[in-house]
């Protein structure tokens, strides 16, 4: 173990100064301005309606963290960067820092909510429709870049009707249709981002295998007749009771012999490993009122108690991409589960 200075300790203290610079200018769109032409922060702060000194701070910082270049008093983002932070490029990851930026907001109550259980100043409004939408396309942002190889890890074969549930924008349905030429997809989830799913699948070609429903699985029945569900970056969010009641709905959804995959952290025993997971448990603690993250021993329980036999951990991860598998008992074609 390396040991503990003072330095590194008042490092750790400071390292929230970094992110905040980025998440600010995130906010004040700062990318997608600076990527189409070069500015002075006199010309920059005209055009976001911000103050001078303190967009040129601003700027300044952004030059010396390596996201922005300065050249002549002009300040710009190389094509390079802009690609990944400019709102207008096709592969930004500008919806997920957004997504950060709320996160921020909910973090900085984490002491009352450690002390007292709930942020003392907690709205009681929900999420923003703007809000909504940065957010499942932050999951869009995080699940391109892994949707392949989980379902190479889930080795789908044969399955002809999948349920997606809780599907977000269809990233996950897009990459099991295109690794599965013969399976057709039922993306299940809450109507305004049902219509975010049909957007963005409207460009891929796969629509017509696509049947799109619009739900709440906390209240409503899923669809049934399949033989493979998807339960992806969903469970964090419930308690283990919930989470049963949930699994319970799936059991329903799936034909005899029918196969749900758990994609989430899966936790060491003593919850301290994946660090990863651990970090996000907290995460679940600010923004949740039961949610965590769960070790394969507790995933494995709530299925049992929903009924799925045959439980199996396909892989580990640290990027929240471990998968469980429970199978409904019955019959699929010669097979027995």
């Amino acid at each position: 173990m390396t040991p503990t200075t003072p330095q590194m300790l008042l490092g750790l203290a400071r390292q929230f100064m970094a992110p905040r610079i980025f998440l600010s200018a995130a906010e004040l769109d700062v990318f997608t301005l600076l990527a189409k032409k070069p500015m002075s922060a006199e010309e920059a702060a005209d055009e976001m309606k911000t103050t001078r000194r303190g967009t040129t701070v601003l700027l300044n910082a952004l030059v010396a963290l390596g996201l922005l270049e300065k050249k002549d008093g002009r300040f710009f983002c190389q094509p390079e960067l802009a690609s990944l932070l400019d709102n207008d490029s096709p592969t930004s990851v500008m919806p997920s820092v957004l997504h950060s930026v709320r996160g921020w907001k909910r973090w900085s109550a984490l002491t009352d909510i450690v002390r007292y259980g709930t942020d003392k100043n907690l709205s009681s409004s929900s999420a923003s429709e703007k809000e909504q939408e940065a957010f499942i396309g932050a999951m869009h942002v995080i699940g391109r870049s892994m949707a392949a190889a989980i379902v190479t890890e889930i080795k789908p074969g044969a399955a002809k009707n999948l349920l997606d549930v809780g599907g977000a924008s269809g990233t996950y349905t897009q990459a099991f249709l295109e690794a599965c030429p013969g399976t057709r997809a039922t993306l299940f989830d809450l109507p305004p981002v049902i219509e975010m799913a049909e957007r963005r699948l409207s460009g891929t070609g796969l629509l017509d295998r696509i049947t799109l429903v619009s739900g709440d699985f906390d209240k409503d029945e899923l669809p049934k007749g399949h033989d493979l569900a998807l339960l992806s970056a969903i469970i964090h969010q419930n308690s283990p009771d919930e989470n049963v009641e949930l699994y319970r709905k799936i059991y329903r959804a799936l034909e005899p012999g029918g196969r749900l995959v758990v994609r989430d952290h899966v936790m060491s025993p003593d919850h301290t490993q994946p660090t990863s997971g651990a970090i996000f448990a907290v995460n679940m603690l600010i923004a949740s009122q039961g949610g965590g993250t769960y070790s394969f021993d507790e995933i494995r329980d709530t299925l049992l108690i929903a009924g799925f036999i045959n439980i199996g951990l396909i892989q580990t991860g640290d990027q929240m991409n471990a998968l469980v598998e429970g199978f409904k008992p019955g019959r699929i074609g010669k097979y027995e589960t």
